[in-house]
C-alpha cells in the first residue's frame, strides 16, 4: 500500500484510478485509510462480497485474504490479474506501470 500511495501521481499520469479494496469493517478501515491519507479509492469488504467475486482467495494460515491485483480497462475487461500466494507477492509498481503504459497506446 505504501509503495501504491509514493507511486500514485504515475499512476494518475497514466489515466489510472487505483481501487484498494480491503477485508476491515467499514469504521477500521475509514479510520486507517484517513489516517494514512490515502490519495485513491479504498472499499471496506468486510463480508468478502468483492473478493469472491474476482477471486481472491483466502488462506487461514496466513490470516486471512492474499494479495490480488487487476488491471480492468475502460470497457471492463480484466487486463491483468496476479493472484499472490503470500503476503509478500505483490507485483512491483514498476512492471504494473510499464503494463499501463503498453495498454494506453492500444
Amino acid at each position: 500500500m505504501a509503495q501504491l500511495h509514493h507511486d500514485y501521481p504515475k499512476y494518475s499520469s497514466l489515466n489510472t484510478e487505483i481501487i484498494a479494496v480491503g477485508p476491515e469493517d467499514s469504521k477500521t478501515f475509514s479510520e486507517w485509510w484517513h489516517d494514512h491519507k490515502m490519495p485513491f479509492v479504498g472499499i471496506p469488504d468486510e463480508k468478502h462480497v468483492i473478493a469472491r467475486m474476482f477471486g481472491q482467495q483466502v488462506n487461514v494460515l496466513h490470516m486471512g485474504r492474499m494479495p490480488a491485483s487487476f488491471i480492468i480497462d475502460r470497457n471492463g475487461f480484466i487486463r491483468y490479474r496476479h493472484f499472490g500466494q503470500s503476503m509478500s507477492d505483490i507485483p512491483e509498481d514498476r512492471n504494473i506501470l510499464a503494463l499501463l503504459e503498453q495498454l494506453n497506446k492500444e
